[in-house]
């Protein structure tokens, strides 16, 4: 997957065709009430990000969305602000060479869809297969959620010609505001990969994502919650109200490691969005992160 490019005419067309405004609501844009089967992983046996004639040098960019109950709210404003502003300024920046993103629907293991995943996709239809996942709204409240099960996805059921021809690793993204369970049981493997498989640490999924992405986790601070570090040392910390910037936290993350200045790419931010980028990436250690492995 991953053909086209990603335009601003195409995003102005379908929020036309399918009444976007800045007033629309996580039900109305996500109109989807049930888990489809082309973004179980249950079905899904890999997910390729491949090079092609239209993008010779592919980059995976892979962002998982909390959807439980009290983060609908998340995906509806990626989708009216997010990711046109993200992708606008991957494309006119070439931070990294030709993006490709996937989406992914993060819940619970006590879900019925604890994991939704879209394809790679460098066009419109990023947009288009976000805006098709369901949310389902659900969450247990038995402290955390389970964003290590995209974790597993990502090392283990994705296959990318960035890592295969230039063992050069992804990017990836958790966005939620609980802590991460510790473990993934066996019946999870069961119940959302259709696999046999011997319970897993949770730091172990990690170790496996981050064998061919970075990986990166951003916590939206929560008053009933005390999340302090999910991804050791790259953990993002913002607020609610800042969830309109992280088209600017992800694309600073990304030149870090890029090893170029964040101002050459996204221009003189004003004072605000400036400290809010810098104080949300305080905590974050980029020396001697190497995102390219020798073989």
């Amino acid at each position: 997957m991953g053909g086209g490019s990603y335009t601003a005419k195409d995003w102005d067309k379908l929020r036309t065709s399918r009444g976007i405004t800045r007033d629309s609501n996580e039900r109305e844009l996500f109109t989807s009430r049930g888990c489809d089967d082309k973004f179980n992983p249950k079905f899904i046996k890999m997910r390729e990000s491949r090079d092609n004639d239209e993008h010779p040098r592919s980059t995976p960019i892979a962002i998982g969305l909390d959807v439980t109950g009290s983060m609908g709210y998340l995906p509806a404003e990626i989708i009216k602000n997010g990711l046109n502003e993200l992708m606008k300024k991957l494309y006119a920046s070439n931070v990294i060479t030709n993006p490709q993103l996937m989406f992914a629907a993060c819940g619970d293991f006590e879900d019925d869809a604890p994991l939704q995943v879209t394809q790679f996709e460098s066009d419109i239809r990023i947009a288009e297969q976000l805006m098709e996942l369901w949310l389902e709204g659900g969450g247990y409240g038995n402290g955390g959620e389970d964003y290590q099960l995209f974790w597993y996805f990502l090392g283990t059921h994705t296959d990318t010609d960035s890592w295969r021809k230039r063992h050069k690793k992804g990017y990836a993204f958790t966005i939620g505001d609980e802590p991460v369970h510790s473990e993934i049981r066996t019946s999870t493997f069961k119940k959302v990969f259709n696999e046999d498989h011997e319970r897993m640490s949770t730091k172990e999924a990690l170790k496996i994502c981050e064998k061919t992405y970075n990986l990166f986790h951003i916590v939206i601070d929560s008053p009933y919650y005390n999340v302090t570090s999910v991804v050791p040392n790259r953990t993002i910390h913002i607020s609610k109200q800042e969830v309109g910037y992280l088209p600017e936290i992800i694309i600073t993350v990304i030149c870090k490691l890029e090893h170029k200045n964040p101002a050459d790419i996204l221009g003189d931010l004003d004072k605000k969005t400036l400290d809010i980028v810098n104080r949300s990436l305080k905590t974050v250690q980029f020396d001697n992160y190497e995102d390219v492995i020798e073989v």
